[in-house]
């Protein structure tokens, strides 16, 4: 080795944390506001919240209402799924296919009425949760994608405590008033040694809830292919039973609804029907899972034409099935209380810094010398910066901007949503290569300050629609919602003052002897 331990360590640290860092951006703070996705959710649909509280739900009801509308609608499907309604959102979700591979039939229907469920129709937080480790393409390209980042940044983590020799002085060092240089690196230090429990535990958690699909191999031999054999025997999802290849009817679901509530004390979630025109068919009623680290849905299975239990899956897993659901828990924190969920939240922010404030260190540190030419790379590296630091959370920003401006009516409305994120983020990724670097942040900064007031202020506007009073009986939620992009808001105009100070500063150090002063 020709150079150093720690030398090696910190070449490592640096190139592995820019080849992913874009990504790890990304995942970071999706995965940090997928804390709050059923409260984004709720916001970006109020209509629902306003009616959650008309009238109280009939579980058996629903069910009947959504089995009534698939044995319409979806005759011929192997699965009929039926998401039940809960209190802050009172719709019955139903989901088939057709056949393997073909586009998914979604329907919502009023958990009241069984009429089409008329509401805005969104994404809502779930657009997030899911571009955190999809990234918004194919499943299985954006799982490896995110997989492959999640591990270098793994080794970016170790080789980063391996190369800093201060690590603890470091926790305590901030030095903001020296070089951009120094400023930019003791950020990153103290933003990643301050959470770095945080950051090791998510990035191994996350790696490990997708491992079943990066290092299939010894399930495939021990149970020659069969996944469902292995989830079945590990008490992870109830035991498969075949179809018997003749006709059946599927018996009421309402008794079977009720009976599944009287003996799992957790809230129903939602039915899945295997084999629903069968007559070896299963009804499967599954539930929240219950409070505590490990991420397991109690389930009961029912006879389809019977009616009869055949299968109560609640506890009882083996010693790996429960660490990897244990590891699950974690990383998704279904568990943590209010307190807790800030907690993660924040260390989820300090994670975003991070990796944020590698990526300008990055830059930084290449800075040409007076009378020099920036490189062809580091420009690139530049823009793409803006265009991710600044570019994704624009971004969001207008993605939530959309959902209040955009009609309620509007055919494919959820899918114009997701395209006015994208087009956000890809204009202020472009408009980076055609301006002065640091016009560029300070340009773009104040842009999603903007956006993101807009987003608060739109919202507040419409709850005071009917009168100044209504703000008085605006959803609590939502007013943390709107002082939360607030606070976003004052961040960014924050980060494009630093920059409009740091360039006035500059250039009068750079100005020569008797030159006037410049503002």
């Amino acid at each position: 080795m020709k150079n150093g331990l720690r030398q090696s360590m910190a070449w490592l640290h640096a190139w592995s944390g820019l080849v992913v860092g874009w990504v790890l951006f990304a995942v970071f703070v999706t995965g940090t506001a997928s804390y709050y996705r059923t409260d984004i959710t709720a916001w970006m649909q109020p209509e629902l919240r306003r009616e959650s509280a008309q009238t109280a739900l009939d579980l058996p009801r629903a069910a009947e209402i959504g089995i009534a509308h698939l044995q319409a609608h979806a005759v011929g499907a192997r699965t009929w799924s039926i998401g039940l309604p809960q209190p802050d959102r009172p719709i019955i979700d139903l989901f088939w296919r057709t056949k393997p591979g073909a586009p998914p039939n979604i329907v919502q229907l009023d958990g009241h009425t069984g009429e089409p469920a008329s509401f805005r129709k969104t994404r809502g937080g779930d657009f997030l949760y899911r571009f955190h480790f999809e990234l918004h393409m194919p499943p299985l390209w954006g799982r490896w994608i995110v997989g492959i980042c999640a591990m270098v940044m793994l080794v970016a983590l170790i080789s980063g405590i391996v190369t800093h020799r201060r690590i603890f002085a470091d926790f305590f060092t901030l030095r903001r008033d020296k070089s951009a240089q120094r400023g930019w690196l003791d950020a990153h230090n103290v933003t990643g040694v301050l959470a770095l429990p945080f950051h090791l535990m998510i990035t191994y958690t996350g790696i490990v809830t997708l491992a079943m699909m990066y290092m299939p191999w010894g399930v495939t031999a021990a149970y020659k292919g069969d996944a469902t054999r292995f989830y079945a025997e590990t008490s992870q999802i109830t035991t498969q039973r075949p179809p018997l290849g003749r006709p059946g009817t599927l018996a009421p679901i309402a008794p079977m609804v009720a009976r599944a509530v009287a003996t799992i004390h957790e809230p129903l979630e939602r039915l899945s029907i295997v084999n629903p025109g069968d007559a070896g068919a299963t009804v499967i009623a599954i539930f929240e899972e219950p409070h505590g680290l490990a991420h397991q849905h109690p389930q009961i299975a029912f006879d389809g034409t019977t009616g009869e239990i055949v299968e109560i899956l609640q506890g009882g897993l083996k010693p790996a099935a429960k660490t990897f659901t244990t590891m699950v828990g974690l990383h998704e924190a279904h568990f943590a209380g209010p307190a807790l969920r800030i907690l993660f939240f924040l260390c989820g922010l300090m994670g975003c810094v991070m990796v944020a404030s590698g990526l300008i260190l990055w830059s930084v540190a290449r800075l040409p010398k007076p009378g020099e030419t920036a490189f062809l790379g580091l420009r690139v590296v530049q823009a793409l910066n803006i265009g991710t630091v600044i570019g994704l959370p624009t971004g969001i920003a207008v993605y939530f901007l959309a959902n209040r401006i955009l009609p309620p009516g509007l055919e494919g409305r959820l899918d114009w949503e997701v395209r006015a994120f994208f087009a956000a983020w890809i204009v202020m990724a472009v408009v980076p290569l055609f301006r002065p670097h640091r016009a560029a942040w300070r340009e773009m900064a104040l842009v999603t300050a903007a956006l993101f007031l807009a987003v608060a202020l739109v919202d507040l506007a419409a709850a005071a629609a009917p009168g100044p009073s209504a703000l008085l009986r605006h959803d609590p939620r939502f007013l943390w919602f709107d002082a939360a992009m607030m606070a976003l808001a004052g961040l960014f105009a924050l980060v494009a003052r630093k920059v409009a100070r740091f360039q006035t500063r500059t250039r009068t150090k750079s100005a020569p002897v008797g030159a006037p002063r410049t503002a």
